[in-house]
């Protein structure tokens, strides 16, 4: 295999073992305090540039004065005195050691140790950045997939195949752009795999016949004879053989013929003819930001897709926008009640829609309206799944559609003969099965994250892990006697961290703050402590509404949430979230909740609590990659610990056992 290639501005090598294991070099840059030429003057001729390429070429970050001798061509007393010079102007730290007389190393070693270079082994498509700035991890997020990260400050990448398929450009040469910006050197051999995975996405393609069926079409003869009609049943999923290049697709089967073939290694371009449905204006009461114009000007060229962008960037606005544009009546699918609520209320306040236009249908109300706002468990249940049938809907809006995936949420997705947009700010899944996101909905639309922070209209939130000591020996012993679920529990429900939330919330006295739980029991236990209500789906949906509204409105500081506050509740006013436990190492939620704080003005804060010396701490880094990813640095620490207190009285017993997909358990 070639060796690995190795970027960064100053283009300087010093072999050594990452922190990855993979034998990478780790780069010093020039750090560059004054020009070269007052550095030549100062160092009697050897310059910080010329220094280090004597460091390039030993190989090793120390130079003797018979090294530097050598390599510059002069007497060992004339590399003294430059090295000297050098070490006298600020440039260089001069040591006296055992081995050798005199050593001398650059100045800001340790800083310039932790500066950005990229590390990419092509022939695996893979890439080790160490210590990235958040326009490269940004930018990698375009066309990479991040599979790891370490404490020493490296990021592992994967190139798949997906993520050339779902990559967000209309061309590949914007694609090929972007990789060379961040690649350390071209390399021949991947952009070809890239050209080709490319090529290979768009080789089938849905197109709506003069006669206003559904054709599959594919690029040749042997495509459509070898792979799809191999594949996909005639009767079930292809009614008949058009030509040797098309097939006519049953419109009940077009998300299972997507969902095959991308499995089968073929991504299939939706280009149908869709529906308008029965005319409804929707005029804006608002303007759309640059971005969300571009947003809802890439859905109307394609006629599906599913915003991705960060809690706070708009993506509902967005959705408006292109309920505006398509002109048609509106299903909106959202995961539960709450969301439903919050839905009506922005479309009341940002569209000229009127009440008796907006219809909810779900365990409250069931309404079909112009705009239809509807559960997902409700809208897949057969006895009410004929009435949205039945509807001639122009536009169908998948909130929080990474739930599409999951059984119960999936049987709502065949509604496939429409106009199809998702919204999500976390397109992941801890099973894998993100991909199906885009295959039943529609490709991915989105901005980079970091260009959402740097203009303002997201504040970039600051995320620290927190390490919590055990709160006696009785918790330490009982974690270590216990195994598997049981063991995450227990430390998930260390009784010392009501302690380091109270500690926490004292820091911050006077915020808005979400206190966030996995378990009914902990959450009682803190809620107690710092004498604050406690969230769950055990409330009653009316007085859990009225408790986020006093929230909103500034009556309550201070509430403790379930996972029923992971999802789409808009509290744009949060600048506190602390996570006390969470599920699992699910990326998912780690990115929802710090999204609870993440708004175009003000501070952001997450603070994830993870006890010491246990699985939480892999956990906890683990949740918290979707946001490195982003471009969001992720700092640890050890949590403060409130010196008077109970000590966590109360932790009791946790919920019952979940797991980390979508379960149905209490949240």
């Amino acid at each position: 295999m070639p060796p690995p290639s190795v970027h960064h501005s100053s283009k300087v090598t010093l072999p050594r073992e990452d922190a990855t294991g993979l034998g990478t070099a780790a780069l010093f840059p020039v750090v560059s305090e004054q020009s070269d030429s007052e550095a030549d003057d100062a160092a009697g001729g050897l310059s910080a540039d010329r220094f280090h390429e004597v460091i390039q070429e030993l190989g090793r970050p120390v130079v003797t004065a018979s090294d530097a001798a050598r390599i510059l061509g002069v007497s060992q007393a004339e590399a003294v005195e430059r090295l000297d010079a050098l070490a006298g102007a600020g440039r260089a730290e001069r040591v006296d050691v055992t081995a050798d007389p005199v050593v001398w190393y650059p100045t800001h070693l340790q800083a310039l140790a932790e500066r950005e270079h990229v590390i990419a082994f092509p022939d695996r498509r893979e890439l080790v950045v160490e210590h990235p700035q958040q326009f490269t991890r940004a930018q990698l997020a375009q066309f990479a997939h991040l599979v790891d990260s370490t404490r020493d400050g490296a990021y592992i990448y994967r190139i798949r195949e997906e993520d050339i398929w779902q990559a967000p450009y209309d061309h590949l040469d914007g694609l090929l752009r972007t990789m060379r910006g961040v690649l350390p050197e071209r390399s021949p051999h991947l952009e070809e795999w890239v050209e080709r995975q490319w090529t290979r996405a768009r080789r089938f393609a849905l197109v709506t016949h003069p006669d206003g069926y559904t054709l599959l079409s594919a690029s040749s003869p042997e495509l459509m004879g070898n792979v799809a009609r191999q594949r996909l049943e005639p009767g079930e999923h292809l009614r008949a053989d058009v030509s040797d290049t098309e097939s006519w697709v049953n419109d009940e089967a077009i998300g299972e013929v997507k969902r095959i073939l991308y499995e089968a290694g073929y991504p299939v371009q939706d280009q149908r003819d869709l529906e308008t449905g029965d005319p409804l204006d929707v005029d804006l009461r608002l303007d759309l930001r640059d971005y969300q114009r571009h947003w809802v000007e890439r859905f109307e060229e394609r006629g599906s897709g599913v915003f991705v962008g960060p809690p706070g960037s708009g993506k509902t606005v967005a959705a408006m926008g292109a309920m505006a544009s398509v002109g048609g009546e509106t299903l909106i699918l959202v995961p539960s009640r709450d969301l439903a609520e919050q839905w009506r209320g922005s479309l009341l306040s940002d569209t000229a829609l009127e009440p008796d236009q907006i219809g909810e249908y779900h365990g409250g109300e069931k309404e079909i309206r112009p705009v239809t706002i509807a559960t997902y468990q409700t809208a897949g249940m057969d006895r009410h799944r004929t009435l949205f049938d039945e509807r001639r809907w122009g536009l169908i809006v998948y909130d929080e559609c990474h739930h599409i995936p999951s059984a119960v949420f999936r049987r709502s997705a065949d509604l496939q003969a429409k106009h199809r947009l998702g919204l999500s700010a976390t397109p992941i899944r801890e099973d894998d099965r993100e991909r199906e996101i885009f295959t039943l909905i529609g490709p991915p639309i989105g901005t980079d994250w970091s260009a959402l922070f740097e203009a303002g209209f997201v504040a970039e939130p600051e995320v620290e892990i927190r390490y919590v000591p055990w709160a006696d020996d009785m918790a330490r012993n009982e974690y270590v006697s216990s195994e598997g679920h049981e063991r995450r529990q227990v430390a998930a429900m260390n009784p010392a961290k009501v302690d380091a939330v109270r500690a926490l919330l004292a820091r911050h006295a006077g915020q808005k703050a979400l206190v966030f739980v996995e378990y009914l029991d902990q959450g009682r236990a803190i809620a107690e402590a710092i004498d604050a209500p406690f969230i769950s789906g055990e409330m009653r949906h009316g007085e859990r509404s009225a408790l986020f509204r006093e929230f909103r409105d500034g009556d309550r500081e201070v509430l403790v949430v379930s996972r029923v506050g992971d999802e789409g509740i808009d509290l744009p006013n949060a600048e506190v979230a602390v996570v006390a436990s969470g599920l699992g190492g699910s990326r998912r939620q780690g990115a929802q909740r710090a999204g609870r704080t993440m708004r175009p003005a003000g501070s952001a804060l997450l603070y994830v609590l993870a006890t010491r010396g246990t699985v939480e701490e892999d956990y906890a880094r683990h949740q918290l990659r979707h946001l490195a990813g982003k471009g969001i640095r992720v700092n640890e620490g050890d949590a403060p610990m409130a010196v008077e207190g109970d000590g966590g009285k109360g932790a009791g017993d946790a919920e019952e056992e979940r797991s980390e997909g979508d379960g149905d358990g209490p949240r």
